[in-house]
């Protein structure tokens, strides 16, 4: 498992996982696909046609909702099965993901509101239990629901129009994400877990937010120098509070799906030790160039001297794309 270690590997987790020793990882963090037809790497299912991904007229230069996905009721009968076609996704990962944890150590995972209970039922039927359900909550949302009578005019029908006025078809403002919480099983007591595995409790002296106990309404965005990589990309303090919240330093922490990096780079930041898997190239590499700016931002503060060499720094170059 060394190889892996405090590094960001190219990859399919479903063959890098087995690789892992058992009883090996302390936490699991990771921004799960959420099989909502994001991307392309979103689309966990067969079913798809032409209009998948593509954009409407009403789409083109909008920044929140750049690619037409499938609406809740889908397109046809077979769309009904995307919400399985996710648990099973989910599974096949989480049964490999089992025995590599450690017993007591806690599984964070972010998910759509639609779709996580079916990750959680997939952990849950992998063995792991689930321990509570925490809200993140946003400063603002990307919202589009059309207006009613808007559509109604444009089909010639003032009367319907003026009877709907205020009406409109969509959801609320999507201000808040979930995160589900599980763990493994443990035998004996929790306090006997604690001092056999290093895993089980939480650090609320860490947490605390104001100087108060933290609640599972979590409450963090990106600073102003947090530069966004990824449109699913979450901000690193939010990463960083779960991360001291249930581990200890020198822990490692596993994210079969690390993306532009955010949960290898928090551990970093946080003195943890990480494996992260992901499959895209493109990100692995942007993963890879934010730890070595860090590093290199690490040598700049430990040898004032050399400031100079900060914006030759390899991330500087993604920085201006």
């Amino acid at each position: 498992m060394s190889q892996f270690l405090n590094t960001i590997t190219q990859g399919d987790c479903l063959n890098l996982i087995p690789q892992l020793e058992n009883d090996s990882i302390d936490c699991f963090l990771s921004d799960i696909p959420y099989g909502i037809n994001l991307d392309e790497w979103d689309v966990l299912h067969d079913n798809t046609n032409s209009a998948l991904l593509g954009q409407s007229p009403a789409q083109v230069g909008k920044s929140g909702f750049k690619r037409r996905g499938k609406p809740i009721q889908g397109w046809n009968e077979a769309d009904k099965h995307i919400s399985k076609d996710y648990q099973i996704w989910c599974s096949q990962w989480a049964e490999s993901v089992y025995p590599k944890m450690k017993a007591g150590s806690s599984v964070f995972v972010f998910g759509a509101r639609r779709l996580l209970h079916r990750a959680i039922i997939a952990l849950e039927d992998s063995g792991f239990l689930l321990k509570d359900l925490l809200a993140w909550e946003k400063p603002n949302a990307h919202h589009r629901a059309q207006r009613l009578s808007g559509i109604l005019e444009k089909r010639g029908l003032s009367d319907e129009a003026r009877q709907w006025d205020g009406w409109r078809l969509g959801n609320l403002a999507p201000k808040w994400e979930a995160i589900a919480w599980l763990f493994k099983p443990y035998r004996l007591t929790i306090t006997d877990n604690v001092l056999k595995n290093q895993t089980g409790a939480i650090n609320i002296e860490a947490c605390l937010i104001d100087g108060k106990s933290p609640t599972n309404l979590l409450k963090f965005w990106f600073s102003d120098d947090e530069l966004r990589l990824h449109e699913a990309q979450k901000p690193l303090e939010l990463i960083e509070f779960l991360i001291h919240l249930t581990t200890r330093e020198g822990q490692v922490i596993l994210d079969p799906f690390v993306g532009s990096g955010t949960t290898a780079l928090a551990c970093m930041r946080t003195n943890r030790q990480f494996i992260g898997f992901e499959l895209n190239p493109h990100y692995v590499e942007i993963g890879q160039q934010r730890l070595n700016d860090y590093h290199h931002i690490e040598k700049i503060v430990n040898n004032p001297q050399q400031l100079d060499l900060f914006y030759e720094a390899p991330f500087e170059k993604v920085k201006k794309q």
